[in-house]
């Protein structure tokens, strides 16, 4: 979690604006998410403005990709700012250091704007209430607000802020060390549900997403690229392209090699790769010419690269000596091998296989892009913008100040539109067509060439003594990378329960080679490694005999090792909160289920927040599931900014969690296998389960929730079916087994 802090000199700037508006500049000190760039500093902004009719504009800067954070920040403001929601409107603005953070991602928009948008509402709040004193000529302690007035109970004298916003603009900055914001039994917005201001727009159809971008003389661009990470575009007959109706360009583009083959794609360099682009008159004739494309690829190093020989490779580095060891406590080997029948010690071996799989964002990536006159405008849906206007300026070898990056509403990102490639090919196109261009992806550009959740293969090992006491655990992680390093997003966070809850405890990992580009999926390491662990710790309960939820309470219940240096473990006792309320709630252990009906249980802590779920599921002889219901129960801190966003939020969460259980990105003589949603599905609405969505309200300071909800429903599913059949999931996707949604 990122902490903003503020003080008087560097929060706001006040100015008179044109028709006696007020306009408040936020100028945090310096400071970057852990996630982000070293460089990343939040610097002069604007987040307030408010008219001379009362109308208040609020500006939030985070990308808006179905999440509802365009509405989230501005009510903290409007909060502590004391106005109505319905008298605030909201703004985006471009892509600019000037901006701050704008980084979409990690569930860190609410922890990281928590306190700073909330005290920008208070400084606005109190300027406005001295301009209100200073004309009355009495106390500001005399003085309350509401809904945007401004009210002198003694006099019975109000006024409105826009009749004190010119006035407002000549005051003091405030002291932010003597802020009081509203204690939270006052609060009339946060706590509230409340639909998006573009709720309208969506549904009515406005075009307000990023493949909506029209400009003038705009033309339309497809990209051919290498098939294989690495590969470069030889020949292609491009003549015959440029023969074709509609089509005003067509051309190789080289591309650029990378560094190294695992850089951090989100920060560092989001990847220029070769290929031909084609530009007509409109997207189809665009698509129509790239049908008849024929290119003649050198597909470099990668070209041989076969996912089923990865597997082999992964089974034959388990059983070596690993390469590195991440994390060791305590004596793991001396458990295994402990012979006096007193101390005997169950062992338990499992092995399970995490495949690669890809966003599938429900809108392809597009982009928009104008070279002119040694000028860049781009029009992006980046969740990340400001990397992208670096990296784009870097590679058009122009200023940065000449490139300017507008935000557009993307529809999903999930991590995907935090990579800013597609940035790149757009501005790369403009400049050598010297026309403005929209390039757009089909859906097969988008599954074959994104930042894939990196797979991997996990080789587990656990012994269990005779009182059922979980006394030791080893992890070999076969992982994808190259000497020390992971490649991008593809590690193990070695301090993840049950770390430091076992005294001896072990985790170890080998590499190989990838040509595959990876990154960070929503909840990114911990979607893959929740449905192991918690799989794994229920193959152990299992073994125990002990209830599911029980083995989970008393492994909490351990008195764990001390936090290592910059770890963060989680809080056992808020954990054991979220578990017993899932248990509550779903009544477990108290429903008499039919045959072929069984519960599961999983909890996982991650981005801040505490999750635990329960899956009720039915499998039938055939191995067709049906998910029955779901109930999630959560610690997110002290407030639900926004109830009925929070809840989407979470069912969204659980479905995008059932969906990755039948997918699978697979590799052949280096290209993708998958092309579109036939072989990379997502759950069907009649496939989606009931979900319940219980808040444990805690006094914490309020985390992220769109990525910690979405990692438990795997292992919970999991769970229920082998409970119910006595088949234990172990490799993804769940039809490699046999088993599907009915």
């Amino acid at each position: 979690m990122t902490k903003t802090n503020l003080n008087r000199r560097a929060f706001l700037q006040v100015t008179a604006l044109a028709g006696g508006g007020l306009l408040l500049g936020m100028y945090p000190k310096a400071a970057a998410l852990a996630q982000g760039p070293p460089q990343a500093v939040l610097v002069p902004n604007d987040f307030i403005r408010i008219a001379a009719d009362g109308i208040v504009t609020l500006t939030s800067r985070n990308t808006e990709i179905g999440q509802n954070i365009y509405n989230t920040l501005p009510m903290l403001i409007a909060e502590e700012l004391d106005v109505d929601w319905k008298d605030v409107r909201v703004v985006r603005p471009d892509a600019h250091p000037k901006y701050g953070n704008q980084f979409t991602g990690g569930s860190s928009g609410t922890p990281g704007n928590w306190v700073a948008m909330r005290q920008m509402g208070a400084a606005g709040r109190q300027m406005i209430v001295a301009a209100a004193a200073q004309t009355w000529g009495v106390a500001e302690s005399e003085c309350s607000t509401a809904s945007g007035r401004v009210s002198h109970k003694a006099s019975n004298r109000s006024l409105g802020y826009g009749e004190l916003a010119a006035k407002a603009a000549t005051r003091p900055v405030p002291d932010f060390s003597k802020l009081k914001l509203k204690d939270p039994k006052d609060y009339k917005i946060i706590g509230t549900s409340t639909v998006s201001v573009e709720t309208k727009d969506i549904v009515t159809g406005k075009p307000i997403f990023g493949i909506d971008v029209k400009v003038p003389g705009m033309l339309y661009a497809v990209m051919q690229r290498t098939p294989v990470l690495g590969g470069k575009a030889v020949s292609a007959n491009l003549d015959a392209i440029k023969a074709m109706k509609g089509v005003k360009h067509a051309f190789i583009i080289e591309g650029r090699p990378l560094a190294n083959d695992y850089p951090n794609y989100l920060f560092q360099d989001p990847g220029f790769e070769s290929g031909v682009a084609i530009v007509a008159d409109s997207w189809w004739a665009a698509q129509s010419a790239r049908e008849k494309l024929e290119v003649k690829w050198d597909a470099g190093k990668w070209g041989t690269q076969d996912s089923a020989e990865l597997a082999k490779k992964a089974v034959e580095l388990s059983k070596q000596a690993p390469m590195r060891t991440l994390r060791q406590d305590g004596d793991v080997e001396a458990v295994f091998k402990r012979p006096d029948a007193r101390e005997a010690v169950k062992v338990v071996e499992a092995n399970y296989t995490i495949p690669f799989i890809a966003h599938g964002t429900m809108e392809p990536q597009n982009c928009t892009a104008h070279y002119k006159d040694g000028k860049l405008e781009i029009w992006s849906t980046s969740q990340i913008p400001q990397p992208g206007r670096t990296a784009t300026a870097q590679l058009l070898k122009m200023s940065e100040n000449d490139v300017t990056v507008h935000v557009v509403r993307g529809g999903g990102g999930f991590g995907r539109r935090a990579y800013n490639d597609i940035m790149l090919d757009a501005a790369w196109i403009s400049k050598q067509i010297n026309a403005p261009v929209k390039l757009l992806w089909s859906r097969e550009d988008d599954i074959q060439h994104d930042y894939y959740r990196c797979g991997g293969f996990q080789f587990m090992k656990a012994a269990v003594d005779n009182s059922g006491k979980l006394v030791a655990w080893h992890d070999h992680f076969v992982a994808f990378g190259e000497g020390n390093n992971f490649a991008h997003d593809g590690g193990f966070q070695p301090g993840e329960f049950p770390a430091r809850f076992v005294p001896n405890f072990r985790v170890q990992s080998s590499v190989m080679g990838l040509g595959l580009k990876t990154g960070a999926l929503r909840a990114p390491y911990s979607n893959s490694t929740a449905w192991v662990i918690q799989s794994f710790i229920d193959e152990l309960a299992a073994a125990t005999g002990k209830d599911p939820v029980q083995f989970r309470l008393d492994l909490l219940g351990n008195t764990p090792l001390p936090l290592g240096q910059r770890e963060r473990g989680l809080d056992a006792s808020r954990m054991i909160g979220v578990i017993k309320l899932a248990a509550e709630k779903s009544g477990w252990g108290k429903r008499n289920l039919p045959k072929g009906t069984a519960m599961g249980v999983a909890f996982h802590f991650s981005h801040g927040g505490y999750f635990a779920e329960v899956a009720e599921v039915t499998v039938a002889a055939n191995k067709k599931i049906k998910v029955n219901k779901v109930w999630v129960a959560a610690d997110v801190g002290s407030h639900i900014i926004n109830p009925s966003s929070a809840e989407t939020q979470v069912q969204g969460a659980v479905i995008d969690g059932l969906s990755e259980m039948m997918q699978e990105i697979t590799l052949k003589n280096g290209a993708v296998v998958q092309s579109n949603y036939h072989q990379h599905p997502w759950l069907r609405m009649s496939q989606a389960p009931p979900i319940e969505v219980h808040f444990l309200k805690t006094n914490n300071p309020p985390t992220g929730l769109g990525e910690p909800a979405l990692p438990p429903i795997l292992p919970a599913v999991c769970n229920a079916i082998f409970t119910a059949t006595g088949e234990r999931i172990r490799t993804m996707p769940m039809t490699k087994q046999g088993f599907s949604f009915a």
